[in-house]
């Protein structure tokens, strides 16, 4: 079973408590020992030497064994925590307060004795509990002599039975067991809340992790679930994380909705050049296949206007192919682009007077204003002049007979501003959105005779945005269209 993030952290947790808790509860327990054993060794260590001093029976070093064993019966009710030994030289027990069933021990180790008489600050030491086979207690211990010989040593056990056993019906107690409870329970509630605020904190990223889940099972389509709204990104590390997350979706989202339209609008341009294709070059085809039929059974005229026409269709097919071609390589975006300073004034001139035939065989009236236009731009000069070119053939083609269209360069603030402007058919509000997709024609489109492709305003576009700028429109039906750009003024006349 796969444990989530929250249910890894609240094992963890419990886990890293109990150990802990345990580890403090024993470390307490032990430094609280370790303190109380160390201040009784350190009150009692002169007991010994003060009762050898003070009894009679010892301060001699002559002893009566009766009379000293009814001496430690009688200290021992006076000290229930205390029992009391006396020892040889040697460290056997001689003399002892104890009922001689409990005594489990006949000998005593001397070395912690000797090193409690001569080091009495250094406690707690322990010594053999004669009560015990291999328990050690406190001790208070002191040397008894006799002139200069050591006659023995008497020794105190500090804590004896009685008073472990007192002890022990303490710590059995009723209120001392509703104490050690309530302090358990303390620790519990402690874990409780850690494992609460845990799950505070967990639970937003257990909810994006879900929704990164749906939204992949969904294949990212965002219009088949609900994404949280996470209201405060600023403060919060995974409303932050889930915040970008939505952002992210609703880009992929964004992308794919964008492929999808370009994947239709190449199909829509393959099929409509395909078809643009097609009429030249069968065209073409049907004229050669003619000639080629008849042979010598066409007069030169025939021949002649045949050939001329398979010209056209030929001239018209290798135009189509040009334009594909320009706007694949722009596309691709592996334009160069190559800047210098230039008169404007000249460049436009050069325009006008490429179109003023085709203008004057439909009355048609081509100005620039102003005519001494003396602004010097930065710019790529090729690139410019198909632009402009571009845009006067399309304001030419849609201009009906006895019509106006003018160039008109204007300054703004740093920068001058070029319109081709027109008084044609004009464009639809509707149509204005798409005049700049390739192969589209607006609904009122005015037909002639002059073979183009229709991919004059898209390369037009592409080619602006290399240069920095963009092509506005301004049109209404019916009353002409106006295509401006801007362009990067190096001086002012």
């Amino acid at each position: 079973m796969k444990l989530s993030l929250y249910r890894r952290l609240a094992l963890s947790v419990c886990f890293a408590f109990i150990i802990i808790a345990s580890m403090l509860f024993y470390w307490s327990n032990s430094l609280a020992e370790h303190s109380k054993l160390q201040a009784e060794q350190k009150l009692h260590s002169q007991l010994a030497e003060h009762l050898a001093h003070d009894n009679p029976l010892l301060q001699d070093g002559v002893y009566d064994k009766s009379a000293l064993k009814n001496l430690f019966h009688t200290l021992m009710l006076l000290g229930p925590s205390f029992e009391f030994y006396f020892l040889d030289p040697a460290g056997n027990i001689i003399t002892y307060s104890a009922d001689a069933s409990k005594i489990k021990r006949k000998k005593v180790e001397l070395s912690p004795l000797v090193n409690l008489i001569s080091n009495p600050d250094i406690v707690p030491i322990f010594g053999d509990d004669p009560r015990s086979v291999d328990k050690q207690k406190i001790f208070s211990a002191a040397p008894i002599y006799r002139g200069d010989n050591l006659q023995g040593y008497l020794y105190v056990i500090i804590g004896g039975e009685i008073y472990d056993s007192i002890f022990n019906q303490v710590k059995n107690d009723k209120h001392l067991q509703q104490y050690s409870t309530l302090f358990i329970g303390s620790l519990l509630l402690l874990l409780l809340v850690l494992l609460a605020v845990f799950r505070y904190f967990t639970a937003p990223i257990k909810k994006l992790a879900n929704e990164m889940t749906a939204i992949n099972a969904v294949k990212f389509d965002q219009s088949k679930i609900v994404l949280t709204q996470w209201t405060n990104p600023e403060n919060n590390e995974v409303h932050k994380l889930g915040n970008t997350f939505n952002v992210m979706v609703k880009q992929i989202n964004q992308q794919f909705s964008q492929l999808t339209e370009n994947d239709r609008i190449r199909r829509e341009l393959l099929a409509h050049l395909s078809h643009d294709l097609r009429t030249p070059l069968a065209t073409m085809q049907g004229y050669i296949e003619t000639m080629v039929i008849k042979g010598d059974k066409l007069t030169t005229l025939e021949r002649a206007d045949y050939l001329a026409t398979a010209q056209r269709n030929g001239q018209q097919l290798k135009r189509l192919i040009d334009q594909i071609f320009e706007l694949a390589h722009l596309e691709d975006g592996q334009v160069t682009v190559s800047l210098e300073t230039f008169a404007i004034g000249e460049l436009l001139h050069d325009i006008i007077a490429k179109f003023a035939l085709k203008a004057k065989d439909k009355n048609i009236s081509l100005s620039l204003q102003p005519q001494q236009c003396r602004f010097v731009v930065y710019s790529d000069i090729a690139k410019l002049e198909r632009i402009i070119t571009n845009l006067l053939e399309n304001a030419i083609r849609h201009t009906s007979q006895n019509g106006e269209v003018a160039i008109i360069v204007s300054q703004l603030t740093n920068k001058i501003k070029i319109a081709v402007t027109d008084n044609g058919s004009g464009i639809s509000k509707e149509d204005i959105a798409y005049i700049f997709d390739a192969r589209y024609r607006a609904s009122n489109a005015i037909e002639d005779k002059t073979p183009h492709a229709g991919l004059g305003l898209a390369i037009s576009q592409k080619l602006s945005k290399i240069l920095n700028s963009e092509i506005f429109v301004d049109s209404k039906l019916g009353q002409g269209s106006s295509f401006s750009l801007s362009l990067q003024v190096v001086n002012t006349p």
